[in-house]
């Protein structure tokens, strides 16, 4: 009994061994939180821009047309310089920050390099869609289809994370298809991006991140 005991520990340790060596598992339940909460923070003072132009003298200072989901902006150079963009920006920004940071920290409590072949494979996985849809938004911007722009981060967000999640835990894939549907979904919704952002960025992510927490890290103590 003591020899099957012994047996069966020594083949969870070489399982353990291997999936550190062959995916990135220091992500934490923690930067999932971390970066929805940022994400719905974004929102909140995106959608109060957004409320006071709305309701201005003639709706003349809006930039979003709500009613068919086009903007209103005349240049790229006005679309990036808008308000809107500079808070998107500074919340990615911040949850990336914050995100790293708790991953960081789980890396160090584990005694796991936060760097090495399966964080550089992880991060090349990731990269490819980001990039890619990245150029296509961008395209989509200067062509002036702003109103698909969020449907297109939310889809190219999700493809990413499914691209990457054979080198992390398993259970981001499942965001991964989570984001794609919503994105899907708000293809239908043009003018209502900010919303399914907040979901997609904010709440879908807080969820991941308190699942992950619960499931891997209150056992770790």
């Amino acid at each position: 009994m003591t020899d099957a005991f012994e047996q069966l520990s020594a083949i969870k340790d070489i399982k353990q061994m291997m999936e550190r060596s062959s995916r990135f598992i220091s992500l934490s339940g923690w930067s999932g939180i971390s970066a929805g909460v940022c994400a719905l923070a974004g929102a909140w003072f995106a959608n109060n821009i957004m409320s006071r132009s709305r309701y201005a003298e003639d709706n003349s200072s809006s930039n979003l047309d709500y009613r068919n989901g086009h903007d209103r902006f005349d240049t790229v150079q006005e679309f990036i310089g808008n308000k809107l963009i500079v808070i998107a920006a500074l919340t990615f920004l911040t949850a990336f920050v914050s995100a790293f940071i708790f991953t960081y920290l789980r890396s160090r409590k584990n005694n796991t390099p936060i760097w090495g072949t399966s964080a550089r494979r992880l991060l090349i996985n990731v990269s490819i869609p980001m990039i890619a849809g990245g150029v296509f938004l961008l395209k989509l911007i200067l062509d002036g289809s702003y109103g698909v722009v969020a449907p297109g981060c939310l889809i190219f967000y999700g493809l990413a994370l499914l691209n990457g999640s054979k080198y992390t835990l398993g259970e981001i894939r499942y965001l991964g298809y989570c984001e794609i549907i919503l994105g899907i979904v708000s293809c239908w919704f043009i003018g209502w991006g900010l919303y399914f952002w907040a979901i997609g960025f904010g709440i879908l992510h807080i969820v991941y991140g308190a699942f992950m927490l619960n499931k891997y890290e209150r056992k770790e103590g």
